[in-house]
């Protein structure tokens, strides 16, 4: 599935900011702080977003789930970047 394919419902963020799709969230995940990339909650949504593009079916509700985790699971959250 391409990295264009839209989460069933976009990832809403603080401040009104949306991750609509796979790339838009690998994307963020690309500008956080490489020390808090590395942190396994990242890691975790990384491997679902790419087992979400390369697979497609359920990965793509894995791999939302996966970002709302991480985004919600330390100070480096949607505000930061």
């Amino acid at each position: 599935m391409p990295w264009s394919t839209p989460f069933d419902e976009p990832i809403a963020m603080r401040g009104g900011r949306k991750l609509p799709t796979l790339q838009q969230a690998a994307d963020y995940i690309m500008k956080l702080p490489h020390d808090v990339q590395q942190q396994e909650r990242w890691q975790t949504a990384v491997e679902n977003l790419i087992n979400a593009a390369e697979t497609g079916g359920g990965w793509l509700m894995f791999a939302r789930i996966g970002m709302m985790r991480a985004l919600n699971g330390d100070g480096h959250g949607p505000s930061s970047v």
